[in-house]
């Protein structure tokens, strides 16, 4: 490889991992024209074109990726949840068990790493479609995320946000306070179940959700600022 080359690579390299994808992309595909054999470069191009709803461009760089490498765990998990979006799932089914190196027939025999890679990857897409303002489909793609991580409080927490944008409050409410079973200190959770309980109308239990976050963050503005404008305060 040139000197050329390596570096062109290395600036993709350095904007993908920054997700700044405009500027990734053309230059990724530059390296690749003067090395077609370069798994990594395939993969990255590959998540770049799923995170885009390019789902065919995807598999093919996840699968060119796969057969220059056949060893590499992660396009194959890139791979099987692409497979997935497309509804090809035997084909999904086929390179999880592959990825466990035993016959698998459900999403649940996953280990944890790989739950966890496939959860957050639905969670990109799904604020993917949020940014779009296609907030159902967002809704689909982060309940996909927690089914896979119901321990993720990040994603549930999001989930609960994008539900209270459709005004379905008691779906919200449910998915915040999984968020805080899950991650008691996970602050922002807490924060939006105060806000989605004083929108039902329990002034007293979102009081009470901001205290507990302002116990955790001392300088937590949101939580300050909300119970300096709240009618009632926890009882202490």
């Amino acid at each position: 490889m040139d000197e050329h080359t390596k570096q062109g690579l290395l600036i993709g390299r350095e904007h993908y991992q920054k997700r700044e994808f405009d500027k990734a992309e053309p230059v990724l595909r530059q390296v690749l024209e003067k090395h077609e054999r370069l798994a990594d470069v395939h993969d990255m191009l590959g998540v770049i074109c799923h995170s885009r709803g390019n789902f065919a461009q995807a598999e093919h760089h996840f699968e060119r990726a796969l057969s220059i490498n056949p060893a590499y765990t992660e396009a194959a998990l890139n791979l099987a949840v692409t497979y997935n979006d497309r509804g090809k799932y035997d084909a999904a089914r086929q390179v999880y068990a592959r990825i466990k190196g035993a016959p698998s027939g459900t999403l649940q025999a996953l280990d944890p790493f790989a739950r966890g890679k496939i959860a957050n990857m639905h969670a990109e897409v799904g604020q993917a479609y949020a940014d779009a303002g296609l907030v159902r489909e967002a809704i689909a793609e982060y309940e996909k995320a927690v089914a896979l991580c119901p321990q993720f409080a990040d994603l549930r927490t999001r989930l609960g946000t994008l539900l209270r944008e459709t005004n379905d409050l008691p779906s919200a409410r449910r998915q915040y306070e999984a968020a805080v079973a899950a991650r008691p200190g996970y602050v922002p959770a807490r924060i939006q179940l105060g806000v989605t309980l004083l929108s039902l109308g329990e002034a007293e239990a979102a009081a009470e959700q901001w205290q507990k976050a302002l116990d955790l963050e001392p300088d937590n503005v949101r939580a300050r600022m909300y119970l300096r404008v709240m009618p009632v305060a926890p009882e202490r």
